[in-house]
């Protein structure tokens, strides 16, 4: 797949003139003035709050202002606060700018209590900071949206936009364009040199034709159309070469639109080598400050946690020591991050500790269950211990469930795709517990839907998603029909 993406480009530069010319990532103007605006508006807040409580500016305030500024768009980078082309609505990017400033407010008073010593004032100072930062920013980015949307309809800066090829990846592409009118793009609609009489079919967007691929370079050269997105197959690199070629005799801008989908892409990414393109089809979403950031979720959840379960770990130790005669932890070997074995701790709630070529699934009414067994299981108490699996580096607090040695040797070869759960440390809970698909996988369809929630956490995965897996699995981790 790399080498046909990196041939096609080769090819299409040295048809330009241009055979060593990198690829430049995007960055949109919009994003990064609305950076720069939010950026001052927090230093804007902070001194609104220090005039409320009439104190003077201190340099102790400048540096709280930047640290803020500093976390909050670290965080914001990784989570996509920014990203306007996804067209989601206003109401979750609001959520996802709260939820981002509450951590913000939160790292920042641990660096500040453990640092120096304030006055009561400043405390105060920045709890306002605190309330009011987030629904600035908030309503700022409303009036981005409110703004661009005006100068749109008044037919500002308009492009219009056509896709050439008619396949679903097209369609996709142009339900895009229509569904974010801020970004002045008008679909005027599809070409395709595709017809009846040539024998290929086109798809349910055919009464979207506007012409064929001739009448596109004479559209492009008349100025009827703006942009251009290229969606044919991977396949059609001299096609696509020859009308690149042709479409240079027009001012139309052009994009490439390479159909990666088609291999199903785990947490697909760009990245160059010496100005070369390259995309992953299978990659972890944990590297660099990625995986620095899901490491310091997993030691900070798992420390709250264990804080407030250790007393009633105590007493489900004692427990299960006074009611069945073995040890009260039972360790299992599992498969972690890159296939490697590592060895998980629950609390024994059986009396057997099978742990070697065949496992056998716990059922309902499962006779092996200890006395004091069977609750455990129903109410997930067993899993308790694998939060210090988190601390040892072992797990994640979310992640795919890990399965036994056995029962991976077993569906691997059964299910597509399925040792991918492994390029990310398995998890205490996980998108595929929180949707339902937990306990015994007597069905290989059942398996099948666990995987799948599995590959869909490793491809979206962001800092919030975690966290809202977190909150969700207070609700619905924890008990279930499908546990026992």
């Amino acid at each position: 797949m790399k080498k046909c993406f990196t041939d096609a480009f080769k090819s299409m530069q040295k048809d330009a003139g241009y055979p060593n010319l990198p690829i430049r990532p995007f960055h949109s103007k919009i994003m990064v003035l609305s950076k720069t605006i939010d950026s001052l508006a927090m230093f804007a807040c902070l001194w609104t709050a220090t005039y409320i409580y009439s104190v003077s500016w201190e340099e102790s305030y400048t540096w709280s202002a930047v640290a803020g500024l500093l976390i909050f768009q670290y965080l914001s980078e990784h989570n996509e606060a920014y990203e306007i082309w996804r067209g989601s609505p206003i109401c979750g990017e609001a959520i996802r700018i709260f939820v981002l400033w509450f951590f913000t407010a939160v790292i920042l008073s641990l660096i500040i209590y453990f640092s120096v010593d304030v006055p009561v004032y400043y405390n105060q100072v920045m709890l306002v900071w605190y309330v009011i930062t987030p629904v600035v920013i908030t309503l700022l980015h409303l009036l981005r949206r409110r703004f661009l949307m005006f100068l749109r309809s008044r037919n500002r800066n308009i492009r219009k936009v056509a896709v050439l090829g008619v396949r679903t990846l097209g369609k996709q592409v142009a339900s895009s364009i229509q569904s974010m009118p801020w970004l002045g793009y008008r679909f005027v609609g599809y070409y395709d040199d595709r017809s009846a009489q040539t024998g290929r079919r086109l798809d349910d967007t055919e009464m979207n034709v506007i012409g064929d691929f001739d009448d596109l370079i004479k559209n492009a050269r008349s100025g009827q159309v703006d942009v251009v997105y290229v969606v044919l197959p991977m396949s059609a690199e001299k096609r696509i070469s020859e009308l690149v070629r042709k479409l240079a005799d027009s001012t139309v801008s052009v994009y490439i639109v390479p159909d990666f989908f088609m291999f199903g892409l785990l947490h697909a990414r760009w990245s160059t080598l010496k100005g070369i393109p390259t995309v992953s089809v299978y990659e972890s979403p944990f590297f660099g400050l990625d995986g620095f950031t899901k490491r310091f979720e997993d030691i900070v959840l798992s420390l709250l946690i264990l804080t407030v379960i250790a007393i009633p770990m105590l007493i489900i130790a004692i427990l299960i020591k006074l009611t069945s005669p073995g040890p009260v932890i039972f360790k299992q070997r599992r498969y972690g991050i890159r296939g490697d074995e590592i060895t998980v701790w629950k609390f024994r709630s059986m009396r057997v500790t099978e742990d070697d070529g065949k496992v056998v699934q716990a059922k309902k009414n499962d006779s092996r269950a200890t006395p004091i067994g069977a609750f455990l299981r129903r109410t997930s108490l067993d899993e308790l211990p694998q939060f210090i699996n988190v601390l040892q580096g072992r797990m994640s607090v979310v992640g795919p469930r890990p399965h036994a040695v056995s029962h991976n040797e077993e569906y691997r070869p059964l299910i597509q795709g399925y040792m991918l759960r492994h390029k990310v440390k398995p998890g205490i809970t996980g998108w595929a517990q929180i949707n339902g698909f937990r306990g015994e996988t007597d069905t290989l369809d059942k398996m099948e839907q666990r995987v799948k929630y599995d590959l869909d956490y490793i491809r979206n995965w962001t800092l919030w998603f975690d966290l809202q897996i977190t909150f969700m699995t207070v609700f619905k981790g924890f008990i279930g029909k499908n546990v026992f």
